[in-house]
Protein backbone atom coordinates (compact mmCIF):
# COMPACT_ATOMS: atom_id res chain seq x y z
CA UNK A 1 0.00 0.00 0.00
CA UNK A 2 2.90 2.31 0.71
CA UNK A 3 4.18 1.72 -2.80
CA UNK A 4 0.85 2.73 -4.29
CA UNK A 5 0.95 5.86 -2.15
CA UNK A 6 4.37 6.67 -3.50
CA UNK A 7 3.14 6.39 -7.07
CA UNK A 8 0.10 8.55 -6.41
CA UNK A 9 2.31 11.63 -5.72
CA UNK A 10 -0.02 14.63 -5.34
CA UNK A 11 -3.25 12.72 -4.66
CA UNK A 12 -5.10 14.16 -1.67
CA UNK A 13 -5.10 11.95 1.41
CA UNK A 14 -7.00 12.94 4.56
CA UNK A 15 -4.69 13.82 7.45
CA UNK A 16 -5.91 11.02 9.71
CA UNK A 17 -5.34 8.46 6.97
CA UNK A 18 -1.87 9.85 6.19
CA UNK A 19 -0.89 9.64 9.88
CA UNK A 20 -2.09 6.03 10.02
CA UNK A 21 -0.13 5.10 6.90
CA UNK A 22 3.02 6.70 8.29
CA UNK A 23 2.67 4.66 11.50
CA UNK A 24 2.34 1.46 9.51
CA UNK A 25 5.76 1.96 7.89
CA UNK A 26 8.44 0.39 10.07
CA UNK A 27 11.50 1.66 8.18
CA UNK A 28 11.53 5.39 8.90
CA UNK A 29 14.44 5.96 6.51
CA UNK A 30 12.70 4.38 3.49
CA UNK A 31 11.99 6.38 0.36
CA UNK A 32 8.22 5.97 0.79
CA UNK A 33 8.29 7.39 4.32
CA UNK A 34 10.48 10.29 3.20
CA UNK A 35 8.06 11.03 0.35
CA UNK A 36 5.11 11.11 2.74
CA UNK A 37 6.91 13.46 5.13
CA UNK A 38 7.84 15.64 2.14
CA UNK A 39 4.19 15.91 1.06
CA UNK A 40 3.14 16.67 4.63
CA UNK A 41 5.87 19.35 4.90
CA UNK A 42 4.78 20.98 1.62
CA UNK A 43 1.12 21.10 2.64
CA UNK A 44 1.91 22.42 6.10
CA UNK A 45 4.17 25.24 4.83
CA UNK A 46 1.64 26.22 2.16
CA UNK A 47 -1.16 26.30 4.71
CA UNK A 48 0.78 28.44 7.19
CA UNK A 49 1.96 30.94 4.56
CA UNK A 50 -1.51 31.25 3.03
CA UNK A 51 -3.26 32.07 6.30
CA UNK A 52 -0.70 34.52 7.73
CA UNK A 53 -1.76 38.14 8.29
CA UNK A 54 -0.74 41.10 10.45
CA UNK A 55 -2.79 39.96 13.46
CA UNK A 56 -1.81 36.27 13.61
CA UNK A 57 1.79 36.46 12.37
CA UNK A 58 3.18 36.10 15.91
CA UNK A 59 1.23 32.84 16.29
CA UNK A 60 2.15 31.54 12.83
CA UNK A 61 5.90 31.99 13.32
CA UNK A 62 6.32 29.31 16.07
CA UNK A 63 4.27 26.86 13.98
CA UNK A 64 6.45 27.61 10.97
CA UNK A 65 9.67 27.00 12.90
CA UNK A 66 8.23 23.68 14.02
CA UNK A 67 8.46 22.52 10.39
CA UNK A 68 11.81 21.54 8.90
CA UNK A 69 12.64 24.81 7.10
CA UNK A 70 16.12 23.62 6.19
CA UNK A 71 14.76 20.71 4.19
CA UNK A 72 11.79 22.74 2.93
CA UNK A 73 13.48 26.11 2.25
CA UNK A 74 12.70 25.81 -1.46
CA UNK A 75 9.06 25.07 -0.65
CA UNK A 76 8.88 28.05 1.71
CA UNK A 77 10.32 30.47 -0.87
CA UNK A 78 8.04 29.22 -3.63
CA UNK A 79 4.98 29.42 -1.38
CA UNK A 80 5.84 33.01 -0.30
CA UNK A 81 6.30 34.17 -3.90
CA UNK A 82 3.05 32.54 -5.11
CA UNK A 83 1.04 33.91 -2.20
CA UNK A 84 2.52 37.39 -2.63
CA UNK A 85 1.69 37.45 -6.34
CA UNK A 86 -1.86 36.30 -5.61
CA UNK A 87 -2.31 38.87 -2.79
CA UNK A 88 -0.04 41.92 -3.37
CA UNK A 89 -1.82 43.77 -0.56
CA UNK A 90 -0.21 41.39 1.98
CA UNK A 91 3.32 41.91 0.65
CA UNK A 92 4.52 43.65 3.81
CA UNK A 93 3.21 40.70 5.90
CA UNK A 94 5.12 38.16 3.80
CA UNK A 95 8.25 40.36 4.00
CA UNK A 96 7.94 40.48 7.81
CA UNK A 97 7.59 36.68 7.88
CA UNK A 98 10.69 36.27 5.74
CA UNK A 99 12.58 38.75 7.96
CA UNK A 100 11.92 36.65 11.08
CA UNK A 101 12.89 33.40 9.34
CA UNK A 102 16.01 35.09 7.96
CA UNK A 103 17.33 35.78 11.48
CA UNK A 104 17.51 32.03 12.20
CA UNK A 105 18.07 30.68 8.66
CA UNK A 106 19.93 33.26 6.52
CA UNK A 107 20.13 30.79 3.64
CA UNK A 108 16.33 31.06 3.28
CA UNK A 109 16.48 34.85 2.88
CA UNK A 110 19.36 34.57 0.40
CA UNK A 111 17.50 31.96 -1.68
CA UNK A 112 14.32 34.07 -1.75
CA UNK A 113 16.26 37.16 -2.85
CA UNK A 114 17.90 35.25 -5.70
CA UNK A 115 14.57 33.90 -6.90
CA UNK A 116 12.83 37.26 -6.77
CA UNK A 117 15.76 38.87 -8.60
CA UNK A 118 15.51 36.25 -11.34
CA UNK A 119 11.73 36.82 -11.51
CA UNK A 120 12.40 40.56 -11.96
CA UNK A 121 15.00 39.94 -14.71
CA UNK A 122 12.70 37.64 -16.67
CA UNK A 123 9.66 39.91 -16.29
CA UNK A 124 11.73 42.92 -17.39
CA UNK A 125 12.96 41.15 -20.52
CA UNK A 126 9.50 39.79 -21.40
CA UNK A 127 7.79 43.11 -20.58
CA UNK A 128 5.44 41.24 -18.21
CA UNK A 129 4.05 44.12 -16.18
CA UNK A 130 2.06 42.07 -13.63
CA UNK A 131 5.04 39.90 -12.61
CA UNK A 132 7.33 42.93 -12.67
CA UNK A 133 5.08 44.86 -10.28
CA UNK A 134 4.85 41.88 -7.92
CA UNK A 135 8.63 41.32 -7.88
CA UNK A 136 9.40 45.01 -7.41
CA UNK A 137 6.90 45.36 -4.57
CA UNK A 138 8.31 42.31 -2.76
CA UNK A 139 11.87 43.64 -3.11
CA UNK A 140 10.76 47.05 -1.79
CA UNK A 141 9.30 45.58 1.41
CA UNK A 142 12.33 43.31 1.87
CA UNK A 143 14.43 46.51 1.72
CA UNK A 144 12.15 48.02 4.38
CA UNK A 145 12.75 44.95 6.58
CA UNK A 146 16.53 45.24 5.78
CA UNK A 147 16.66 41.69 4.46
CA UNK A 148 17.82 43.20 1.15
CA UNK A 149 20.54 45.86 0.91
CA UNK A 150 19.50 49.33 -0.25
CA UNK A 151 22.11 49.31 -3.03
CA UNK A 152 20.00 46.71 -4.83
CA UNK A 153 17.05 49.11 -4.68
CA UNK A 154 19.14 51.92 -6.21
CA UNK A 155 20.49 49.55 -8.88
CA UNK A 156 16.94 48.42 -9.71
CA UNK A 157 15.71 52.01 -10.03
CA UNK A 158 18.67 52.90 -12.22
CA UNK A 159 17.91 50.02 -14.60
CA UNK A 160 14.22 50.99 -14.79
CA UNK A 161 14.97 54.65 -15.52
CA UNK A 162 17.93 54.13 -17.84
CA UNK A 163 15.68 53.87 -20.92
CA UNK A 164 12.37 55.17 -19.58
CA UNK A 165 9.08 53.92 -20.96
CA UNK A 166 5.58 54.46 -19.62
CA UNK A 167 5.56 51.05 -17.91
CA UNK A 168 9.11 51.20 -16.50
CA UNK A 169 8.57 54.68 -15.04
CA UNK A 170 5.26 53.61 -13.52
CA UNK A 171 6.94 50.58 -11.90
CA UNK A 172 9.76 52.80 -10.60
CA UNK A 173 7.27 55.25 -9.10
CA UNK A 174 5.49 52.39 -7.34
CA UNK A 175 8.79 51.06 -6.02
CA UNK A 176 9.88 54.43 -4.57
CA UNK A 177 6.43 54.89 -3.05
CA UNK A 178 6.76 51.60 -1.15
CA UNK A 179 10.34 51.96 0.16
CA UNK A 180 11.11 55.68 -0.24
CA UNK A 181 10.84 56.30 3.50
CA UNK A 182 13.53 53.70 4.25
CA UNK A 183 15.78 54.85 1.38
CA UNK A 184 15.54 58.42 2.71
CA UNK A 185 17.06 57.21 5.99
CA UNK A 186 19.61 54.75 4.59
CA UNK A 187 20.81 56.54 1.44
CA UNK A 188 19.46 60.06 1.09
CA UNK A 189 22.05 60.99 -1.53
CA UNK A 190 21.22 58.00 -3.70
CA UNK A 191 17.50 58.76 -3.47
CA UNK A 192 18.21 62.40 -4.36
CA UNK A 193 19.95 61.20 -7.54
CA UNK A 194 16.92 59.06 -8.44
CA UNK A 195 14.57 62.01 -8.00
CA UNK A 196 16.83 64.14 -10.19
CA UNK A 197 16.42 61.46 -12.87
CA UNK A 198 12.64 61.63 -12.40
CA UNK A 199 12.84 65.40 -12.81
CA UNK A 200 14.78 65.02 -16.05
CA UNK A 201 12.21 62.55 -17.42
CA UNK A 202 9.46 64.98 -16.48
CA UNK A 203 11.17 67.86 -18.30
CA UNK A 204 11.79 65.78 -21.41
CA UNK A 205 8.03 65.20 -21.72
CA UNK A 206 8.34 62.04 -23.83
CA UNK A 207 6.12 59.91 -21.59
CA UNK A 208 2.35 59.75 -21.23
CA UNK A 209 0.48 62.45 -19.32
CA UNK A 210 -0.82 59.87 -16.84
CA UNK A 211 2.74 58.83 -15.93
CA UNK A 212 3.78 62.47 -15.64
CA UNK A 213 1.02 62.97 -13.08
CA UNK A 214 2.36 59.90 -11.21
CA UNK A 215 5.84 61.49 -11.03
CA UNK A 216 4.39 64.78 -9.81
CA UNK A 217 2.45 62.90 -7.13
CA UNK A 218 5.66 61.16 -6.08
CA UNK A 219 7.41 64.53 -5.63
CA UNK A 220 4.50 65.70 -3.49
CA UNK A 221 4.75 62.50 -1.44
CA UNK A 222 8.46 63.08 -0.92
CA UNK A 223 7.76 66.64 0.23
CA UNK A 224 5.30 65.20 2.77
CA UNK A 225 8.06 62.82 3.96
CA UNK A 226 6.17 59.78 2.60
CA UNK A 227 3.29 60.30 4.98
CA UNK A 228 0.93 57.34 4.81
CA UNK A 229 3.62 55.00 3.49
CA UNK A 230 5.72 53.99 6.53
CA UNK A 231 8.66 51.69 5.97
CA UNK A 232 7.38 49.10 8.47
CA UNK A 233 4.04 49.04 10.25
CA UNK A 234 4.39 48.81 14.08
CA UNK A 235 2.65 45.42 14.23
CA UNK A 236 5.11 44.03 11.64
CA UNK A 237 8.27 45.43 13.25
CA UNK A 238 9.29 42.07 14.74
CA UNK A 239 13.08 42.02 14.32
CA UNK A 240 15.72 44.11 16.07
CA UNK A 241 18.09 45.90 13.72
CA UNK A 242 21.21 44.21 15.11
CA UNK A 243 19.64 40.74 14.67
CA UNK A 244 18.80 41.19 11.00
CA UNK A 245 21.10 39.83 8.31
CA UNK A 246 21.19 41.79 5.05
CA UNK A 247 21.84 40.09 1.69
CA UNK A 248 23.28 41.52 -1.51
CA UNK A 249 23.06 40.37 -5.12
CA UNK A 250 23.61 42.24 -8.38
CA UNK A 251 20.98 42.41 -11.09
CA UNK A 252 23.71 41.74 -13.65
CA UNK A 253 24.95 38.49 -12.10
CA UNK A 254 24.00 35.03 -13.26
CA UNK A 255 21.74 33.68 -10.54
CA UNK A 256 21.32 30.09 -9.38
CA UNK A 257 17.83 29.67 -7.94
CA UNK A 258 18.34 26.02 -6.86
CA UNK A 259 15.07 24.79 -8.36
CA UNK A 260 16.00 21.25 -7.32
CA UNK A 261 15.10 22.15 -3.73
CA UNK A 262 11.41 22.26 -4.73
CA UNK A 263 11.41 18.61 -5.82
CA UNK A 264 11.49 15.55 -3.59
CA UNK A 265 14.82 13.74 -3.41
CA UNK A 266 15.68 10.82 -1.09
CA UNK A 267 18.10 11.68 1.70
CA UNK A 268 20.62 9.03 2.72
CA UNK A 269 21.02 10.68 6.16
CA UNK A 270 17.32 11.43 6.63
CA UNK A 271 17.04 10.33 10.28
CA UNK A 272 20.21 12.16 11.34
CA UNK A 273 19.13 15.39 9.66
CA UNK A 274 15.66 15.18 11.21
CA UNK A 275 17.20 14.68 14.66
CA UNK A 276 19.49 17.69 14.16
CA UNK A 277 16.57 19.89 13.21
CA UNK A 278 14.62 18.72 16.28
CA UNK A 279 17.48 19.92 18.49
CA UNK A 280 17.67 23.18 16.56
CA UNK A 281 13.92 23.66 16.89
CA UNK A 282 14.16 23.30 20.68
CA UNK A 283 16.80 26.02 20.78
CA UNK A 284 14.72 28.36 18.61
CA UNK A 285 11.40 27.83 20.38
CA UNK A 286 12.91 27.52 23.89
CA UNK A 287 11.36 24.18 24.71
CA UNK A 288 12.44 22.37 27.87
CA UNK A 289 12.22 18.70 28.72
CA UNK A 290 10.36 17.49 31.80
CA UNK A 291 13.52 16.12 33.41
CA UNK A 292 15.10 19.58 33.51
CA UNK A 293 12.35 20.88 35.83
CA UNK A 294 12.76 18.17 38.51
CA UNK A 295 14.99 20.02 40.92
CA UNK A 296 16.35 23.54 41.31
CA UNK A 297 19.88 22.30 41.88
CA UNK A 298 20.01 20.53 38.54
CA UNK A 299 18.63 23.63 36.82
CA UNK A 300 21.32 25.84 38.32
CA UNK A 301 24.06 23.44 37.29
CA UNK A 302 22.73 23.25 33.76
CA UNK A 303 22.38 27.03 33.55
CA UNK A 304 25.98 27.42 34.68
CA UNK A 305 27.11 24.93 32.06
CA UNK A 306 25.05 26.66 29.37
CA UNK A 307 26.46 30.06 30.35
CA UNK A 308 29.98 28.63 30.17
CA UNK A 309 29.24 27.20 26.75
CA UNK A 310 27.81 30.54 25.62
CA UNK A 311 30.90 32.33 26.89
CA UNK A 312 33.10 29.87 25.02
CA UNK A 313 31.04 30.38 21.86
CA UNK A 314 31.33 34.15 22.22
CA UNK A 315 35.07 33.85 22.70
CA UNK A 316 35.27 31.71 19.57
CA UNK A 317 33.28 34.26 17.62
CA UNK A 318 35.52 37.10 18.77
CA UNK A 319 38.68 35.14 18.01
CA UNK A 320 37.79 33.56 14.69
CA UNK A 321 35.83 36.15 12.68
CA UNK A 322 35.50 39.92 12.25
CA UNK A 323 31.93 39.94 10.96
CA UNK A 324 30.70 42.23 13.74
CA UNK A 325 33.57 44.66 13.14
CA UNK A 326 32.92 44.73 9.39
CA UNK A 327 29.21 45.34 9.98
CA UNK A 328 30.03 48.14 12.43
CA UNK A 329 32.35 49.86 9.95
CA UNK A 330 29.76 49.50 7.25
CA UNK A 331 27.05 51.03 9.46
CA UNK A 332 29.32 53.95 10.39
CA UNK A 333 30.26 54.53 6.74
CA UNK A 334 26.66 54.47 5.52
CA UNK A 335 25.58 56.79 8.33
CA UNK A 336 28.33 59.32 7.55
CA UNK A 337 27.75 59.27 3.79
CA UNK A 338 23.94 59.38 3.91
CA UNK A 339 23.53 62.23 6.40
CA UNK A 340 22.58 65.71 5.19
CA UNK A 341 24.68 67.67 7.71
CA UNK A 342 27.09 67.00 10.55
CA UNK A 343 24.43 67.43 13.24
CA UNK A 344 22.29 64.66 11.76
CA UNK A 345 25.34 62.44 11.35
CA UNK A 346 26.44 63.02 14.93
CA UNK A 347 22.95 62.27 16.24
CA UNK A 348 22.78 58.99 14.29
CA UNK A 349 26.32 57.88 15.17
CA UNK A 350 25.69 58.41 18.88
CA UNK A 351 22.80 55.96 18.65
CA UNK A 352 25.10 53.17 17.43
CA UNK A 353 25.89 50.79 20.29
CA UNK A 354 29.66 50.55 20.60
CA UNK A 355 31.33 47.90 22.68
CA UNK A 356 34.26 48.98 24.89
CA UNK A 357 37.28 49.53 22.67
CA UNK A 358 35.29 50.13 19.48
CA UNK A 359 35.31 53.93 19.80
CA UNK A 360 38.53 53.96 17.78
CA UNK A 361 36.68 52.51 14.77
CA UNK A 362 34.46 55.59 14.66
CA UNK A 363 37.48 57.92 14.49
CA UNK A 364 39.24 55.77 11.89
CA UNK A 365 36.16 55.60 9.63
CA UNK A 366 35.57 59.35 9.91
CA UNK A 367 39.17 60.08 8.93
CA UNK A 368 39.02 57.50 6.12
CA UNK A 369 35.83 59.03 4.67
CA UNK A 370 37.41 62.49 4.84
CA UNK A 371 40.56 61.36 3.00
CA UNK A 372 38.53 59.73 0.20
CA UNK A 373 36.82 62.98 -0.84
CA UNK A 374 38.08 64.85 -3.91
CA UNK A 375 38.37 68.07 -1.92
CA UNK A 376 38.27 68.69 1.81
CA UNK A 377 34.75 69.10 3.20
CA UNK A 378 34.25 71.11 6.39
CA UNK A 379 31.48 68.61 7.24
CA UNK A 380 34.09 66.11 8.51
CA UNK A 381 35.96 68.66 10.60
CA UNK A 382 32.75 69.78 12.31
CA UNK A 383 31.75 66.16 12.95
CA UNK A 384 35.16 65.33 14.45
CA UNK A 385 35.04 68.50 16.56
CA UNK A 386 31.63 67.51 17.94
CA UNK A 387 32.83 64.07 19.02
CA UNK A 388 35.97 65.49 20.65
CA UNK A 389 33.83 67.92 22.64
CA UNK A 390 31.31 65.23 23.68
CA UNK A 391 33.68 62.59 25.03
CA UNK A 392 37.34 62.74 26.03
CA UNK A 393 37.75 59.16 24.76
CA UNK A 394 37.21 60.37 21.19
CA UNK A 395 39.71 63.18 21.76
CA UNK A 396 42.36 60.66 22.85
CA UNK A 397 41.54 58.42 19.88
CA UNK A 398 41.92 61.30 17.42
CA UNK A 399 45.29 62.04 19.01
CA UNK A 400 46.31 58.42 18.33
CA UNK A 401 45.03 58.81 14.77
CA UNK A 402 47.21 61.91 14.36
CA UNK A 403 50.30 59.96 15.40
CA UNK A 404 49.42 57.02 13.13
CA UNK A 405 48.70 59.20 10.12
CA UNK A 406 51.91 61.23 10.53
CA UNK A 407 54.01 58.08 10.88
CA UNK A 408 52.52 56.69 7.64
CA UNK A 409 52.17 59.99 5.80
CA UNK A 410 54.53 58.86 3.03
CA UNK A 411 51.98 56.25 1.96
CA UNK A 412 49.22 58.78 1.23
CA UNK A 413 48.54 60.38 -2.10
CA UNK A 414 48.75 64.16 -2.29
CA UNK A 415 44.97 64.60 -2.28
CA UNK A 416 44.46 62.35 0.75
CA UNK A 417 47.39 64.01 2.51
CA UNK A 418 45.85 67.43 1.96
CA UNK A 419 42.44 66.37 3.31
CA UNK A 420 43.96 64.75 6.42
CA UNK A 421 46.09 67.84 7.16
CA UNK A 422 43.09 70.17 6.84
CA UNK A 423 41.01 67.88 9.05
CA UNK A 424 43.53 67.98 11.90
CA UNK A 425 44.08 71.72 11.37
CA UNK A 426 40.34 72.23 11.99
CA UNK A 427 40.51 70.21 15.21
CA UNK A 428 43.54 72.16 16.44
CA UNK A 429 42.13 75.53 15.38
CA UNK A 430 38.93 74.91 17.34
CA UNK A 431 40.81 73.49 20.37
CA UNK A 432 38.99 70.20 19.92
CA UNK A 433 42.42 68.52 19.86
CA UNK A 434 45.12 69.50 22.38
CA UNK A 435 48.12 71.28 20.90
CA UNK A 436 50.61 68.98 22.58
CA UNK A 437 50.10 66.57 19.65
CA UNK A 438 52.49 68.81 17.71
CA UNK A 439 55.29 67.34 19.84
CA UNK A 440 55.18 64.29 17.56
CA UNK A 441 56.45 66.42 14.63
CA UNK A 442 60.25 66.82 14.37
CA UNK A 443 60.99 69.60 11.89
CA UNK A 444 64.57 68.80 10.83
CA UNK A 445 66.05 67.92 7.49
CA UNK A 446 66.80 64.37 8.60
CA UNK A 447 63.48 63.66 10.31
CA UNK A 448 61.18 64.89 7.53
CA UNK A 449 60.35 63.68 4.03
CA UNK A 450 58.73 65.47 1.12
CA UNK A 451 55.33 64.09 2.20
CA UNK A 452 55.70 65.13 5.84
CA UNK A 453 56.82 68.64 4.79
CA UNK A 454 53.72 69.02 2.64
CA UNK A 455 51.61 67.85 5.59
CA UNK A 456 53.25 70.38 7.97
CA UNK A 457 52.94 73.13 5.37
CA UNK A 458 49.20 72.59 4.85
CA UNK A 459 48.62 72.12 8.60
CA UNK A 460 50.19 75.46 9.57
CA UNK A 461 48.79 77.38 6.62
CA UNK A 462 45.29 76.23 7.59
CA UNK A 463 45.94 77.18 11.22
CA UNK A 464 47.03 80.66 10.13
CA UNK A 465 43.79 81.02 8.14
CA UNK A 466 41.72 79.80 11.10
CA UNK A 467 43.40 81.89 13.79
CA UNK A 468 45.34 84.61 12.00
CA UNK A 469 49.13 84.98 12.10
CA UNK A 470 49.09 87.09 15.30
CA UNK A 471 46.99 84.69 17.35
CA UNK A 472 48.90 81.70 15.96
CA UNK A 473 52.17 83.31 17.02
CA UNK A 474 50.78 83.90 20.52
CA UNK A 475 49.70 80.27 20.80
CA UNK A 476 53.12 79.02 19.68
CA UNK A 477 54.87 81.43 22.07
CA UNK A 478 52.95 80.19 25.12
CA UNK A 479 55.66 79.56 27.75
CA UNK A 480 53.71 76.65 29.28
CA UNK A 481 53.76 74.78 25.97
CA UNK A 482 57.36 75.33 24.89
CA UNK A 483 58.32 71.76 25.73
CA UNK A 484 55.79 70.55 23.14
CA UNK A 485 56.92 73.04 20.46
CA UNK A 486 60.68 72.45 20.80
CA UNK A 487 60.47 69.73 18.15
CA UNK A 488 58.97 72.18 15.62
CA UNK A 489 61.25 75.11 16.58
CA UNK A 490 64.49 73.26 17.39
CA UNK A 491 67.24 75.04 19.34
CA UNK A 492 69.60 72.11 19.81
CA UNK A 493 71.60 72.70 16.66
CA UNK A 494 72.14 75.84 14.52
CA UNK A 495 71.63 73.77 11.38
CA UNK A 496 68.19 72.58 12.55
CA UNK A 497 67.29 76.08 13.70
CA UNK A 498 68.12 77.57 10.29
CA UNK A 499 66.17 74.78 8.57
CA UNK A 500 63.03 75.53 10.60
CA UNK A 501 63.34 79.29 9.93
CA UNK A 502 63.86 78.75 6.20
CA UNK A 503 60.96 76.27 6.02
CA UNK A 504 58.38 78.57 7.61
CA UNK A 505 59.67 81.55 5.62
CA UNK A 506 59.33 79.64 2.34
CA UNK A 507 55.65 78.82 3.04
CA UNK A 508 54.82 82.43 3.92
CA UNK A 509 54.79 82.06 7.71
CA UNK A 510 58.07 83.73 8.60
CA UNK A 511 56.24 85.78 11.22
CA UNK A 512 56.04 82.83 13.63
CA UNK A 513 59.85 82.44 13.64
CA UNK A 514 60.72 85.77 15.30
CA UNK A 515 61.65 84.13 18.61
CA UNK A 516 63.74 81.56 16.76
CA UNK A 517 65.58 84.27 14.78
CA UNK A 518 66.30 86.18 17.99
CA UNK A 519 67.65 83.05 19.60
CA UNK A 520 69.90 82.36 16.61
CA UNK A 521 71.22 85.93 16.63
CA UNK A 522 72.16 85.79 20.32
CA UNK A 523 73.66 82.32 20.16
CA UNK A 524 77.24 82.15 21.54
CA UNK A 525 80.08 82.31 18.96
CA UNK A 526 81.49 78.91 19.82
CA UNK A 527 78.12 77.24 19.11
CA UNK A 528 77.81 79.18 15.85
CA UNK A 529 81.23 77.89 14.71
CA UNK A 530 80.83 74.27 15.84
CA UNK A 531 80.53 73.13 12.22
CA UNK A 532 84.09 74.44 11.46
CA UNK A 533 87.07 72.12 11.94
CA UNK A 534 88.29 72.27 15.53
CA UNK A 535 91.88 71.38 14.65
CA UNK A 536 92.59 74.65 12.77
CA UNK A 537 91.48 76.81 15.69
CA UNK A 538 93.67 74.82 18.08
CA UNK A 539 96.79 75.35 15.89
CA UNK A 540 96.27 79.10 15.69
CA UNK A 541 95.84 79.39 19.46
CA UNK A 542 98.99 77.31 19.98
CA UNK A 543 101.10 79.52 17.66
CA UNK A 544 99.95 82.67 19.39
CA UNK A 545 100.80 81.37 22.85
CA UNK A 546 104.48 80.85 21.95
CA UNK A 547 105.01 84.59 21.38
CA UNK A 548 105.40 85.18 25.11
CA UNK A 549 105.12 83.19 28.31
CA UNK A 550 103.15 85.88 30.06
CA UNK A 551 99.39 85.90 30.82
CA UNK A 552 96.66 84.98 28.32
CA UNK A 553 95.91 88.61 27.64
CA UNK A 554 99.46 89.22 26.37
CA UNK A 555 99.26 86.27 24.01
CA UNK A 556 96.04 87.64 22.61
CA UNK A 557 97.60 91.09 22.09
CA UNK A 558 100.57 89.48 20.35
CA UNK A 559 98.37 87.61 17.97
CA UNK A 560 96.43 90.77 17.24
CA UNK A 561 99.65 92.70 16.48
CA UNK A 562 100.80 90.08 13.99
CA UNK A 563 97.41 90.18 12.32
CA UNK A 564 97.60 94.00 11.96
CA UNK A 565 101.12 93.83 10.49
CA UNK A 566 99.96 91.28 7.92
CA UNK A 567 97.01 93.45 6.92
CA UNK A 568 99.33 96.54 6.54
CA UNK A 569 101.68 94.62 4.26
CA UNK A 570 98.73 93.50 2.15
CA UNK A 571 97.54 97.08 1.78
CA UNK A 572 101.01 98.18 0.60
CA UNK A 573 101.11 95.48 -2.06
CA UNK A 574 97.70 96.51 -3.39
CA UNK A 575 98.80 100.18 -3.65
CA UNK A 576 101.92 99.21 -5.64
CA UNK A 577 99.83 97.19 -8.06
CA UNK A 578 97.51 100.15 -8.63
CA UNK A 579 100.46 102.51 -9.34
CA UNK A 580 101.95 100.08 -11.81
Amino acid sequence: MAMNLGRSGGVYIPPFKLARLMKEIDDKSSVDYQRMTWDALRKSINGLVNKVNATNIKNIIPELFAENLIRGRGLFCRSCMKSQMASPGFTDVFAALVAVVNTKFPEVGDLLLRRITLQYQRAYKRNDKSQLLAAVKFIAHLVNQQVVHELIALELLTSLLEKPTDDSVEVAVGFVTECGSMLQDLSSRGLHGIFERFRGILHEGEIDKRVQFLIEGLFALRKAKFHGYPAVRPELDLVEQEDQLTHEVSLLDEIDTEIALDVFKPDLQFLENEKKYEELKKQILGEESEDEADSEGELEDEEDEESDEEDEEQMKIKDETETNLVNLRRTIYLTIMSSVDFEEAGHKLLKIKLEPGQEMELCIMLLECCSQERTYLRYYGLLGQRFCMINKVHQENFEKCFVQQYSMIHRLETNKLRNVAKFFAHLLGTDALPWHVLAYIWLTEEDTTSSSRIFIKILFQELSEHLGIRLLNERLSDPTMQDCFDSIFPKDNPKNTRFAINFFTSIGLGGITENLREYLKNMPRLIMQQQKPVSESDDELGGASTVSDASGSESKSGSSSTDTSETNSDDRRRKKRRRN
